[in-house]
């Protein structure tokens, strides 16, 4: 159960009463008030015979789990805890097991309906495993109060309910999973027109999807509470029911098709508690207003409300609980509204489009402090010493966190998270707090000593903010949810976090924690995640054998090494997810034959070294949902996939081989590259009609592209086929609609022409088909893709002149455009460069990267003549190769407008004319080669202002003149310039003539000792992790050149100039 779950169960049962008097007066009775009999024999052997016939579950929630301990053989049953007997019969009239922790199956056997004289029975949260609701419960013919809410039983409520005539209250409410109770429209005909006593009937989450809604046409008048919320009612419901006179709770919340219209009559009901949230019941506010002024607890989420109608309810300063949560208002909080609702207990406003801060004290205030919004210059009204529930989850608030929300005495439960809230935490006075949650806001600092000290905490959520320092001891023995995770905490985990007993939920992932893992005393913990820390030491996973709840536990991404040794074969009954990524595991853990029920598993980057073993093609077949065995040595052939529900298949980076697995047709990503299959795709690659990425790149497969793979799946985003063996034609199918993203088959045998149908392929942002046989002209029809931005057509057979755009606007997100190995002629295509927006200014900043959380694009580029593979492409990252065509003509300034540019390669080619001086201008430029061409004139000084250059390349060329010194320019090697008999000065030998001196505006700095020099290998490797790296920032190595530690470096290194400047390669 994940801690928002525990969160509802928890106010459930702290809220469930308030509105019931099931709860705070129908089973109020005890044995103490009835002991003026014997408890009758027949009674005693039937209630022992009942207590027998389950086990008791000591689970925390069952708060009278050990109320079944007094019931012994020999003693008065009258006396027994939670029985009622009727005083001078001696029967039970009275059984009350709520909360008892009883697990098994009721039957319609069972003894207890041998309690004939039963008039109060109470099963409420108990655990009676999808049990029915037996026909023989409508035998209980005194009885007057029956709850069997939230116990799951599942299938249909008994129409011999509607027998219990003398019902007073009926609770039936569920569970809607793993268990459905629903109820027919004849059914619910004879329990409202029977129970004519009726004062409360809870119905919550039973299915009536079925039902017709004028049956509650007929509910008795003394009707005070219907509670119907979650149970699917799908209609217009009756107005009449508005209108019930002694109704004081409805409740009809979370029935998204229920429509109907709030009365507009002038009338005054008694409702005190009304929640119509997420229906399509049309709300009036005035009538609203005007006639509930009983109203104490009101309940609109989900209702879709815009603007503002607070001001109707101006004069209900009687109202206690407000939950206007998921609707879309806006703007600044009114809290001068709120804040003059005198009696307001609750309030929630999550989920809206909120903005602004919190007000502040108002110092300057006299008397009863105050509180001020400095953004308005105005007071908005006291301090609400009175609230006990403030959330606001999901807006968009920003500044601080007030420092008077700390000062209320009452608060139980503040929600913020999902804000904008930066600053620190603020400290907490008074111990009232139970449930604090700030997550997914950016938040520094400490967490404040007195969050530990809070002694009745249960839940603490501050995950996803930036928060730092250690984790201290907890003086809480009362937690059941701990989230931490993304954050920046370090040290120890505290050992009060391990001895927590009733601890269910427990994330602190992502931190930077250290030591090691010991045991965990809770037998309560279901999701457990301390991935992506340092933890560290060796772990036998026996340790955790002790927590049969588990349902979710991930481990990964530490310094543990995982053995399996000592493991029983029924552990972990309930767990769902597995995660061991990382582990440093040498062995395949077998224990996972046992585990039927997993949905989620994960093994991947470890040093498993074997064959998938047979069976596990076979196991969790109608279970399994997402599988990671990728970055192992799993070697052998991998059988037919048998997984029914498969969604996620990662076998990346293994030693596989043979023919290729095709999963079921439910996966909707599929990864098996870096491996060594063969032979050709199997057909039945056309079924998976759900996929969204396949990867199949990098295997030695071959054959034809199977000509479904345009358009066998419509949700299919990415399709990455490069490096294997394909040829043929690229399948001409793309159907329209298609989403593709990435489509990647560079480095096939791929032949003929591109299909004209990847137009459909409007959402494409990546074509890489480098590295193929291709025989084409320039696509320019491709230019009306508006999203393309990577476009690799390097190394086919594509001729011709690129020639003109036909569009107004070609191009206009591209940034990485490779056309080099081809047989392209002409002039360079200036048109084109005068359109490329993305690469004129780019609006891209920060280490982001093309792809997804499950994928990440890459791209091959060319620097200095190396092929280096950036595994990841920067959203910021923009380079044009042109190299190794016959493109003619001089070199337009047009290219200097292309500012965003980090390389431009135009190297072996005709080009001749200058080099305009333009080029200066372009400031993102990290490399620039214009070698093997005809270039005259020569080198414009401007160029010296690039200060991001780090490789310049005009070799073979006839370039003439002094070579530009300062900044950049001296530290280029002799390579850059040979073949340029013209050229002179630094570094090249021939010396200038004193008219031919260059000249410098720049000041000189202190030479470095060559000993820090720069070295190439450092900025190729900069590259190839995705990061682009100026002469500010470099790469340290060793003399062999291999990697040793990073080093960011303030300032630029300097060489003196007579400092060989290849002394350093290896």
């Amino acid at each position: 159960m994940g801690w928002l779950s525990w969160l509802c169960l928890l106010f459930l049962l702290s809220t469930t009463c308030q509105f019931n008097s099931t709860c705070s007066s129908s089973f109020n009775s005890s044995s103490s008030l009835s002991s003026g009999h014997l408890c009758h024999p027949e009674d005693s052997s039937a209630l022992l015979q009942f207590k027998n016939s389950f086990s008791i579950s000591n689970a925390p929630y069952y708060s009278y789990s050990n109320r079944t301990i007094s019931w012994q053989k020999g003693k008065d049953c009258c006396a027994w805890s939670g029985v009622t007997c009727e005083k001078m019969t001696g029967h039970v009239i009275g059984l009350n097991l709520g909360f008892g922790g009883l697990q098994g199956n009721i039957h319609s056997n069972s003894s207890l309906f041998f309690l004939h004289h039963l008039k109060r029975l109470n099963l409420s949260y108990n655990d009676f495993s999808g049990s029915p609701i037996s026909s023989k419960f409508g035998g209980f013919v005194s009885m007057t109060h029956l709850d069997l809410s939230y116990s799951n039983f599942n299938g249909p409520i008994p129409s011999e309910i509607s027998h219990l005539s003398t019902l007073v209250s009926l609770n039936l409410s569920q569970y809607t999973s793993p268990f459905v109770t629903h109820v027919d429209t004849l059914s619910l005909n004879r329990i409202v027109q029977n129970l004519t006593n009726l004062r409360e009937l809870h119905l919550a989450y039973v299915d009536m999807s079925s039902v017709v809604l004028d049956s509650f046409k007929n509910l008795s008048s003394s009707l005070k509470t219907l509670e119907l919320s979650n149970c699917d009612l799908q209609g217009k419901f009756p107005e009449i029911i508005f209108h019930l006179p002694n109704l004081r709770l409805l409740d009809l919340n979370n029935n998204y098709y229920l429509t109907g219209y709030f009365p507009k009559s002038n009338w005054s009901g008694p409702l005190e508690m009304l929640d119509l949230s997420h229906t399509r019941i049309s709300v009036d506010w005035r009538h609203l207003a005007r006639n509930f002024k009983s109203l104490r607890d009101l309940s609109l989420s989900g209702c879709n409300f815009v603007g503002s109608y607070l001001a109707f309810l101006g004069n209900h300063t009687q109202i206690k609980v407000l939950d206007l949560s998921y609707n879309s208002f806006g703007g600044q909080i009114p809290w001068s509204f709120f804040l003059n609702l005198e009696s307001l207990v609750e309030l929630v406003l999550s989920g809206n489009n909120y903005v602004g801060q919190f007000p502040e004290v108002d110092s300057n205030s006299t008397g009863i402090t105050s509180l001020y919004d400095f953004s308005k210059q105005q007071l908005v009204g006291p301090i609400p010493r009175h609230l006990a529930f403030l959330h606001l989850y999901e807006n968009q608030l920003n500044g601080t966190i007030p420092s008077w929300l700390g000062s209320l005495p009452s608060l139980k439960s503040l929600n913020l998270g999902s804000n904008q809230l930066s600053g620190n935490i603020i400290e907490f006075q008074f111990h009232s707090l139970k449930y604090l949650c700030l997550q997914d806001n950016k938040l520094h600092g400490l967490i404040p000593r007195s969050i530990f000290e809070l002694e009745n905490l249960t839940v603490l959520a501050l995950s996803s903010n930036q928060l730092s320092g250690n984790i201290i001891e907890f003086q809480s023995r009362s937690l059941i949810v701990l989230t931490l995770d993304d954050n920046k905490l370090d040290g120890q985990i505290p050992r009060s976090i391990f001895e927590f007993e009733n601890l269910s939920d427990l994330g602190l992932s992502s931190n930077q924690l250290s030591g090691n893992i010991i045991d965990f005393q809770s037998r309560s913990l279901s999701l457990l995640d301390l991935s992506s820390n340092n933890l560290s030491g060796n772990l036998e996973f026996e340790k955790f054998s002790k927590l049969q709840s588990l349902r979710a536990l991930n481990l990964s991404f530490n310094h543990l090494s995982l053995s399996f040794n000592h493991l029983s074969n029924n552990t972990w009954p309930q767990l769902k997810l597995l995660d061991l990524s990382s582990c440093n595991i040498s062995e395949f853990p077998y224990f996972l034959r046992a585990l039927q029920n997993l949905d989620f598993v994960s093994l991947a980057h470890n040093r498993i070294q074997a064959d998938i073993p047979k069976w596990l093609l076979d196991w969790g077949k109608d279970s399994l949902e997402f599988l990671d065995l990728s970055h192992n040595s799993f070697t052998g052939t991998v059988g037919q996939l048998r997984w029914k529900i498969l969604t996620y298949l990662d076998l990346r980076n293994n030693s596989l081989q043979g023919e290729l697995p095709i999963p079921s047709p439910s996966t909707s990503f599929f990864f098996i590259s870096n491996n060594q299959f063969t032979g050709e795709i199997p057909p039945t690659i056309c079924s998976l009609s759900s996929l969204q990425i396949l990867d199949l790149s990098n295997n030695k497969l071959s054959g034809k592209i199977h000509e479904c793979i345009g358009n066998f799946s419509q949700s299919l985003s990415v399709l990455d086929l490069r490096n294997n063996k394909f040829h043929g034609v690229i399948p001409g199918t793309f159907s329209k609609g298609n989403v593709l993203r990435s489509l990647n088959l560079h480095g096939n045998q791929l032949e003929g022409s591109l299909p004209p149908s990847l137009l459909t392929c409007t959402e494409l942002e990546v074509l890489d088909l480098g590295n193929n046989k291709i025989q084409d002209t320039f696509p320019n029809w491709l230019e009306s893709l508006p999203k393309l931005q990577v476009l690799i057509l390097r190394s086919n057979k594509f001729h011709g002149d690129i020639g003109n755009p036909k569009t107004k606007f070609p191009f206009q997100r591209l940034r990485i455009m490779d056309l080099s190995y081809n047989r392209f002629g002409g002039f360079l295509p200036t048109k084109y460069f005068e359109h490329l927006t993305a690469m004129i200014n780019s609006q891209e900043h920060g280490l982001k990267y093309m792809g997804d959380g499950y994928y990440q694009d890459t791209v091959v580029v060319t620097i200095k003549g190396i092929e280096l593979k950036m595994e990841k492409i920067l959203t910021f990252f923009a380079t044009i190769d042109f190299s190794n065509n016959t493109f003619r003509g001089e070199i337009s300034s047009v290219i200097s407008k292309l500012k965003s540019l980090k390389g431009l390669n135009f190297s072996h080619n005709e080009l001749t004319g200058k080099i305009p001086p333009s080029f200066g201008e372009m400031s993102n430029l990290e490399w620039l080669d214009l070698s093997s061409n005809k270039l005259v004139g020569d080198i414009p000084e401007q160029l010296a202002n690039l200060t991001s250059l780090s490789k310049f390349n005009v070799s073979k060329n006839q370039l003439v003149g002094p070579i530009p010194h300062g900044k950049q320019f001296d530290t280029f090697e002799n390579d850059s310039y040979r073949e340029n008999t013209g050229l002179c000065g630094f570094p090249l030998s021939k010396t200038c003539s004193s008219h031919q001196s260059p000249s410098s505006s720049f000041q000189q700095e202190d030479d470095l000792e060559h000993g820090n020099g720069f070295d190439w290998k450092v900025v190729l490797m900069g590259y190839a992790s995705g990061v682009v790296i100026g002469i500010s920032v470099e790469y340290l190595v060793l003399s062999n050149g291999t990697p040793n530690w990073l080093v960011k470096v303030v300032g630029r290194k300097r060489r003196r100039r007579t400092v060989e400047i290849t002394q350093r390669r290896a």
